[in-house]
């Protein structure tokens, strides 16, 4: 693996060979992040001041393009030693607020133009979209929370970036499927069952008609979950819309509320989207999930990939 600095001004260093590297897939927030430990030379040049951009790459292939967010300088009795970090495209997205506006009629073209393009983020991939009357852009919103809503909201697609920086907006392809189960050698499993954050009820308001309708989790709520959203509709909205939009936010707070993470043996065992059928003595294990997040790791004592997986929605 050979890892490479970007300046503002496209001057680019190759790093010496990397004592430990993670490198950490996902979709989403947490968004995409990298961190690289290698030894330095005793002078210390403007190329790390510089830096603005990471790049992996393997026999040819880029594995990971990101952003520089910090690094560090380390001096004991073994030398110098460098440690850098950062994360994805979506970075950009992340940290860039967008500015209030309403849309008369908005098309992903100009959610594109106005909250993508500026950053010189490219995109790979994208869907149909339907146009959509009435968007609205609140005050305090980052660029890729508009992008997510508007693109997940209104196309069921989830936005991603590929493993070069690259935007996807396309439902998931073909994907490779693999099979875990206890013969597998897996280094450690772990299960999570989170209650916090989910939602047992959304109270949706038309601020037009000054309507309400109230949309629950019914399962969640029977099982003891007491806790309500109260959002506002824009303009005047169907009560099909209003509908929709609390099983919306009930659904966006229901994912990831159960999660198993599954370290195995060597690097890149998987990606994101990657489909996983667990056969496990365990019941709750069993199923079908999709590979939400994928971390590698190399070290001194070797590498790993630590997957974290959720229930798969066919």
């Amino acid at each position: 693996m050979t890892f490479y600095l970007t300046g503002y001004d496209r001057r680019k260093w190759e790093l010496p060979e990397a004592l430990s590297w993670t490198l950490s897939y996902g979709t989403g927030t947490p968004c995409d992040s990298f961190e690289v430990r290698c030894p330095w030379g005793t002078a210390v040049d403007g190329a790390l001041s510089d830096a603005v951009e990471f790049t992996a790459v393997e026999d040819g292939e880029v594995l990971f393009r990101g952003r520089v967010d910090e690094y560090e300088l380390t001096w004991d009795m073994d030398g110098c030693a460098l440690e850098v970090s950062g994360r994805g495209m979506a970075a950009l997205l992340l940290d860039n607020e967008a500015e209030s506006a309403d849309y008369q009629v908005a098309t992903l073209e100009d959610i594109l133009r106005d909250h993508v393009e500026p950053y010189g983020i490219r995109v790979a991939e994208k869907a149909d979209f339907p146009a959509v009357p009435g968007f609205s852009v609140e005050s305090g919103e980052s660029e890729w929370q508009v992008l997510r809503s508007f693109v997940r909201y209104y196309g069921g697609v989830e936005p991603r970036f590929d493993r070069t920086g690259a935007l996807v907006l396309s439902p998931w392809g073909a994907q490779r499927r693999l099979t875990l189960d206890s013969e597998t050698a897996a280094l450690a499993w772990r299960w999570r069952e989170e209650r916090y954050g989910a939602l047992s009820e959304v109270l949706v308001r038309d601020r037009v008609r000054k309507t309400t309708q109230t949309v629950r989790d019914e399962e969640f709520y029977r099982r003891g979950g007491r806790c309500r959203r109260v959002i506002t509709m824009p303009g005047r909205s169907t009560g099909d819309a209003m509908r929709y939009s609390g099983a919306y936010q009930i659904a966006e707070a229901k994912k990831g509320r159960l999660a198993l993470e599954v370290t195995v043996s060597g690097t890149f065992a998987a990606w994101p989207g990657e489909e996983v059928d667990l056969a496990r003595d365990t019941p709750a294990l069993t199923g079908a999930w999709r590979v939400a997040r994928a971390e590698s790791r190399m070290g001194m004592d070797g590498g790993s990939t630590r997957l974290t997986l959720e229930r798969r929605e066919d």
